[in-house]
């Protein structure tokens, strides 16, 4: 699943008839760097939430046929928060059975990881369904972030008051961890991440290599520099 609901308020005013998914970098919109990412890894099956100008995510990616995914797409009518979005979309994610685990990124981080290590992850808490709830990537603190989000120690995500990491916005799931939600409830992500790693049910991994949380015009200037700055590195 790719998180593509936000309003964007500190893209304004470029996010003013523009969503924020769409906006561009080297040339081509966040979220299809995105989509690359997970085509690469192996991930055929996507679904993408949205709320505001969200009629314009789904013109402008279709049915994802020319990324080689197949899209579909969970509309909200209001935004419903990251695991409201989730608990919306469960029906789309999970299948007939129910209980299998899904992989979520954020629509509007750049990132090389390969998405593709984290399939024996998911294959892992198929088969073990009862053990973690959640495993998440964690990422070096950057500058707008410095006092970090949780702490990861021998594969176990915990809150820590030191050697925190930044969450990146990237995590498997256990359908599980949304069983309590309504749907059309707007729910927040993190109370129920901070429950779980209380019980012990949240592993995670630390991802060293390039990551970029794109909030705000300056950092979207930074990346789009970065990626021209490398296209043209490529033509020569």
């Amino acid at each position: 699943m790719i998180l593509a609901a936000g309003r964007g308020e500190r893209m304004r005013p470029l996010t003013d008839h523009v969503p924020k998914p769409l906006l561009k970098a080297g040339g081509k919109a966040l979220i299809e760097y995105q989509l690359a990412n997970l085509a690469c890894a192996g991930f055929v099956d996507i679904v993408i939430n949205h709320a505001y100008l969200g009629e314009k995510i789904e013109q402008a990616l279709g049915s994802g046929e020319r990324y080689g995914v197949n899209i579909q797409y969970s509309p909200e009518a209001v935004v419903l928060e990251t695991a409201g979005g989730i608990a919306n979309a469960l029906p789309l994610l999970t299948g007939q059975s129910g209980n299998i685990p899904f992989l979520v990124v954020n629509a509007d981080i750049y990132c090389e990881m390969d998405y593709g290590l984290l399939i024996p992850v998911l294959r892992a808490m198929q088969h073990q369904s009862g053990q973690f709830l959640a495993h998440l990537v964690l990422v070096d603190n950057p500058a707008h972030h410095s006092e970090g989000d949780f702490a990861v120690r021998d594969g176990l995500v915990t809150l820590a008051e030191t050697s925190r990491l930044t969450f990146s916005g990237i995590g498997v799931y256990q359908p599980q961890l949304f069983q309590n939600i309504e749907p059309g409830q707007a729910v927040k992500l993190a109370p129920l991440l901070r429950h779980a790693m209380a019980e012990g049910k949240v592993g995670g991994q630390h991802y060293s290599g390039q990551w970029i949380d794109v909030g705000t015009p300056e950092r979207l200037k930074i990346l789009d520099e970065q990626m021209s700055f490398t296209m043209k590195l490529n033509d020569t």
